[in-house]
């Protein structure tokens, strides 16, 4: 993941140092920018598929990575994260259709924040 998140988002790289960290910064710096489309009673279009974008980016990049055999994550749990990949991909497609809400995809990334934060503590 490490090498796959440096090359989409290198600048967040400079900021943390491990992969649980990496990954808890993209996906702070992408959930806000949720929010902020969601707060926003009429964002530009530009912002809003921007932030929808970027989101199904970090999934891709997430996705790619559950799928290479060096990684070490249980093999169940990879399923079920290559699984909620392919559903935060469906409803950002139902929110670029207007029959989703964009607070789905902030939930979805909220509680995958959590887990990263748990982890974070449990190795502190």
């Amino acid at each position: 993941m490490h090498q796959l998140a440096f090359k989409a988002y290198g600048d967040v790289t400079h900021r943390t140092a491990s992969d649980q960290q990496i990954e808890y910064a993209l996906f702070r710096e992408i959930t806000h920018a949720l929010q902020n489309v969601a707060q926003d009673d009429d964002p530009p279009p530009a912002v809003w598929a921007d932030a929808i974008d970027r989101n199904l980016q970090l999934w891709t990049l997430l996705s790619v990575d559950l799928m290479n055999d060096e990684n070490q994550l249980d093999a169940g749990l990879r399923v079920s994260f290559i699984n909620l990949a392919e559903s935060v991909r469906r409803i950002s497609y139902s929110v670029l259709g207007g029959r989703a809400e964009i607070s789905e995809l902030v939930d979805i990334n909220e509680t995958i924040m959590e887990g990263l934060s748990a982890q974070q503590g449990e190795a502190a």
